[in-house]
């Protein structure tokens, strides 16, 4: 069973990637309280919705986390950075929007420091092939 449909797996991610960046990832991204409703949400009665997107976030992290592992460990380092160079880049964008909106307390826009400097060092530990 496991790849029976090995062939077709660069399809596969590829429908998966656009299905899944048109009905989750730009929508929470960019009006998450509107996909929520959209997922029958009552808004502002489900105050369980933080906790839900605590946890998805977290799931995320965890993901990043171990990414950072295997790298760690020699296994995929350069794509690590590339995720990281993804995840840095993004949450920077987030926390400037929320810092220009001012929709965030000081804490997260504090932060934008912490994500600038986690660009510059990702840039500066990158690893380069040996000349």
């Amino acid at each position: 069973m496991l790849g029976i449909y090995a062939q077709h797996a660069q399809t596969y991610l590829l429908v998966l990637m656009i299905s899944t960046t048109i009905f989750f990832a730009l929508p929470i991204f960019i009006a998450p309280l509107t996909w929520a409703r959209l997922m029958l949400w009552r808004i502002p009665e489900d105050k369980d919705l933080a906790v839900y997107f605590g946890r998805c976030l977290g799931a995320f992290i965890l993901i990043v986390e171990f990414l950072m592992l295997r790298g760690a460990g020699g296994e995929g380092t350069a794509y690590a950075f590339d995720v990281l160079f993804a995840v840095f880049g993004l949450m920077l964008a987030v926390h400037v929007y929320g810092a220009i909106r001012r929709i965030q307390p000081i804490t997260e826009t504090l932060e934008i420091g912490f994500w600038a400097l986690l660009l510059v060092l990702n840039t500066c530990f990158y690893p380069v092939p040996s000349a």
